[in-house]
């Protein structure tokens, strides 16, 4: 069932969860998927959505429990499952040979969607995706069962704060306005995502190890910030080894957000990509 809140943007329940995305259809286009990463959602994509509509069906997602998705306590938030949500989405959508694009932590969700459904997935674009982190510390897991956990990740993200987490993945920090931080800054008014940021570190597994990488046969695009400090370029040459029939750009200035930094390249990178 979809409820339409405004144009282009609903929301569907998806493994029980209701999930919140964007929808740009063009009849007779290749579909792109947009997949943010972890403390973002479909906003960041907000500059490329624009460009991409024009020749392609976008499909931007909020992955659970980020955006204007449900920000559920009892859904499982490992890659595996997330990734399975992209996929029922897709599917119930009716779409087949997509092409995912996949920002940051995004990457691995994708990377997941094409272990699970090769089938699904025509081509992969992954712009500045994570890659080879382990899953979290068991003391760190064991300690999401404290009562109250929820208020340590409230206040170790506030202490950090939304501008010295931008100023973290742009290069150029003059582009960063009201309307940036208030973008990035919204979702966190729901108490609830606390709970379920608990949730996730505690369900969060290890990146997809090399021995999954090598299988994965389908063209794929690799995008980086020449100044990613959040994920350096060497991981992305890393997974350009280790990824089959896989290529790489690097873009100079530009850190992690590169659909913020350059869209217009990224555009052009992702046009030139899925046409050819």
């Amino acid at each position: 069932m979809m409820e339409i809140h405004v144009k282009n943007h609903y929301k569907m329940n998806v493994l029980g969860v209701d999930v919140h995305y964007q929808l740009y259809p063009l009849d007779n286009k290749p579909v792109i998927v947009l997949i943010h990463g972890f403390l973002s959602s479909s906003f960041s994509f907000r500059k490329l959505i624009p460009l991409l509509s024009n020749d392609f069906t976008v499909l931007a997602v909020d992955l659970p429990p980020f955006g204007k998705s449900e920000k559920s306590v009892r859904f499982q938030y490992s890659y595996q499952n997330m990734a399975r949500v992209v996929i029922e989405l897709i599917t119930k959508l009716g779409y087949k040979d997509v092409v995912l694009v996949g920002h940051s932590m995004g990457g691995q969700i994708s990377l997941n969607v094409e272990k699970q459904r090769p089938d699904l997935v025509s081509k992969t674009i992954l712009l500045c995706s994570s890659g080879y982190m382990s899953r979290m510390s068991t003391t760190l897991m064991y300690a999401t069962y404290i009562p109250f956990f929820h208020l340590y990740v409230k206040y170790h993200l506030a202490k950090q704060g939304i501008l010295h987490n931008l100023k973290n993945v742009v290069f150029d920090h003059s582009m960063i306005d009201e309307d940036m931080i208030n973008g990035y800054t919204e979702p966190f008014y729901d108490r609830q995502i606390f709970r379920a940021l608990t949730r996730m570190i505690r369900d969060r597994e290890g990146d997809l190890p090399v021995s999954d990488l090598q299988k994965i046969a389908t063209p794929s695009l690799l995008i980086w910030g020449e100044e990613d400090r959040v994920v350096p370029v060497e991981v992305g040459k890393r997974l350009q080894k280790d990824i089959p029939n896989s290529t790489l750009h690097i873009m100079k200035k530009t850190g992690h957000l590169v659909p913020e930094e350059q869209p217009r390249r990224v555009y052009e990178h992702i046009g030139n990509f899925v046409t050819n």
